[in-house]
């Protein structure tokens, strides 16, 4: 009796414990609800351009590493693409849990179905439209007729170029061509006289004045004045599962802005050493062009809005997107209100 009364002891405790939601397998907490599954590894993608060197600074302090060990994190994949194109199709694939990119290729992304919002801004400004030398200009329709490089449609660059062209009188279509090309192809195109002109992000346009092959005749701040660039790009299924790790990614981004910004020497060293980019050329790019890297959201908000209507103007997208569907602030928010 005694033996029987302990077996029927032990049922009713495991069925008190299930009915409670103390003992589960579905990985749920004491409140029954479920918890998101442990992460031990973050893939992060970035271009290598001066735009995005908060990404290589905390990767060369080990801050990426450091700060984000007590959430779990023990490896940092990285990942690197040419442009913002074949970085988004790698996020919407699922590869991607951070990205470094610009806003355009990010709405771009977002338009056809990808779940992430942009939670920071990375910098404005910052690319040039490079002439080869035996062209004269004077305004922009000398630009007709001619072959111009960019980045493939969709991107910052494309984007901003169609629309600065449209606004000067030409039809980015029929007045021109536009090839799409990643930096370094484009930079050789106009170095073999390929091509007419290029407009890029820092440093491939003081890579082709250096050697001769153009001169910088409109800077990107003057076609769109104090327009957004490159962002911090968050996928929704890490925003919604960890949303503290994506403060702390915040915060690290941050963190490594202000430091570029105080450092601009040892900036220009960190790309030229995860680049091998000539030092000499990193420091002239970084004293002549327009770009300025900052984290505050508020301050691309309607220049990112107004690309989305720009691209559904130039049938890139469905439908333009609205600033909620772009933006997830809230993690800025927190990360300067701890200060």
């Amino acid at each position: 009796m005694k033996k029987i009364g302990i077996i029927t002891l032990t049922l009713l405790l495991v069925a008190f414990a299930f009915a409670s939601g103390c003992a589960s397998n579905n990985g749920g907490n004491e409140s029954g609800v479920k918890e998101a599954p442990a992460i031990t590894e973050l893939n992060i993608g970035y271009q290598p351009s001066t735009h995005q060197l908060a990404y290589m600074t905390a990767a060369e302090k080990g801050w990426w590493k450091e700060d984000l060990a007590p959430y779990g994190i023990e490896k940092i994949n990285e990942y690197q693409f040419p442009t913002g194109a074949p970085e988004m199709q790698a996020m919407m694939a699922g590869d991607l849990d951070v990205a470094y990119v610009g806003a355009a290729p990010a709405i771009t992304a977002l338009s056809s179905g990808l779940d992430a919002k942009i939670v920071e801004p990375v910098q404005i400004n910052g690319s040039s439209l490079v002439l080869r030398p035996e062209y004269e200009y004077e305004n922009p329709a000398d630009l007709k007729g001619l072959k111009i490089a960019t980045f493939p449609p969709g991107t910052i660059q494309d984007t901003l170029l169609r629309d600065w062209l449209k606004k000067n009188g030409l039809d980015p279509e029929k007045d021109v061509e536009i090839l799409g090309m990643a930096p370094g192809d484009a930079v050789t195109a106009i170095s073999a006289k390929q091509i007419a002109a290029v407009f890029l992000p820092h440093p491939s346009p003081a890579v082709i004045e250096k050697e001769g092959n153009g001169r910088t005749i409109v800077q990107s701040g003057e076609m769109s004045p104090n327009h957004a660039c490159c962002v911090l790009l968050i996928s929704g299924k890490l925003i919604k599962e960890h949303p503290e790790l994506v403060e702390q990614i915040v915060k690290t981004h941050i963190k490594a802005t202000d430091y570029n910004k105080e450092n601009i020497d040892e900036a220009a060293q960190i790309y030229s050493n995860k680049t091998t980019e000539d030092i000499d050329v990193v420091k002239k790019s970084l004293k002549e062009w327009d770009g300025a890297w900052i984290t505050d959201p508020a301050l691309i908000k309607n220049s990112t809005v107004d690309y989305s209507r720009i691209q559904y103007e130039l049938n890139y997208t469905q439908k333009p997107l609205t600033e909620e569907e772009i933006f997830d602030t809230s993690f800025y928010e927190k990360a300067v209100n701890q200060k």
